[in-house]
């Protein structure tokens, strides 16, 4: 489905009983995508409607079917750059494929999906290594490489056999693109070299198993000096992550900022972003 959202996988880890993903929404992408692209994106996930099949198999159009169908493609579009609309397909095709193998029929999830918003940098990389690190703190694999149906092992095991991990035409394509350089960050990616991100994961992941001793490599120290974090709070947020924020996860000035656009009185969860972050 990030072929067809406008929307992107920066993590994930499929658990057991549940899954987390961390989602980035490229609304340049949306908007740049003619007429004829978001019906045909549309038109893969359903079945649209006589006039935008029409369309797509480039018969002509009345006037006022033209304006009609301008209508139907703003609607589609918002819905392609939407993650509540991304969620909603992706679990429907996975509770489908489940009741198939069940041979049963009913819900499947037990409710809505809970999200926040990353507001920093900071953020977003612990929130993507409280993902990537799911397995290891559960006890179900010992390094982050090992962890199956992670994006960390995927992003590992495509790093081995790269000649420049940290180039973004050498990553998953399933995945959002590390980026490290100011020329590179003109597209969208993760600002940060993938292999500082690697190395600061694994340096947690060795923390984080109860059965493993050890301490952050002095190599990941940098990396959390560069993002303005604390050891501490490091530990704390990739350990607890949904525990530590709310609504918002982000610096306390990023959160005021994000509230206020939004129009909140009082702001969500600035008394945990100060203590995590500040």
């Amino acid at each position: 489905m990030p072929q067809i959202f406008a929307i992107q996988v920066a993590a994930y880890a499929v658990m057991s009983n549940h899954y987390h993903v961390v989602l980035f929404v490229d609304t340049d992408q949306a908007v740049s995508w003619s007429e004829l692209d978001v019906v045909q994106r549309w038109h893969q996930l359903f079945k649209g409607n006589p006039l935008s099949q029409r369309f797509e198999r480039g018969e002509p159009l009345a006037t006022a079917e033209q304006a009609r169908l301008t209508i139907l493609v703003e609607e589609w579009r918002s819905r392609l750059s939407d993650i509540s609309w991304f969620m909603r397909v992706l679990n429907e095709a996975i509770a489908r494929e489940a009741n198939a193998e069940d041979a049963c029929t009913g819900r499947f999830w037990e409710g809505r999906f809970k999200s926040q918003a990353l507001l920093d940098e900071a953020a977003l990389l612990a929130c993507m290594a409280y993902v990537d690190l799911n397995p290891v703190r559960a006890g179900m694999a010992n390094t982050p490489e090992t962890s199956d149906y992670t994006s960390i092992k995927s992003r590992a095991e495509r790093a081995k056999t790269a000649a420049d991990p940290d180039s973004r035409t050498q990553q998953p394509t399933c995945l959002l693109p590390f980026v490290r350089n100011a020329k590179e960050q003109e597209l969208a990616g993760i600002p940060m070299p993938l292999t500082d991100y690697l190395t600061l994961v694994d340096g947690t992941g060795r923390l984080l198993r109860a059965d493993k001793p050890g301490a952050i490599e002095a190599s990941t120290a940098p990396i959390l000096a560069r993002l303005g974090l604390k050891q501490r709070q490091w530990l704390a947020m990739t350990e607890q992550f949904e525990r530590c924020f709310s609504t918002f996860a982000g610096r306390e000035d990023n959160v005021r900022h994000a509230c206020s656009i939004l129009g909140y009185r009082r702001p969500p969860g600035v008394h945990q972003s100060r203590t995590m972050t500040g």
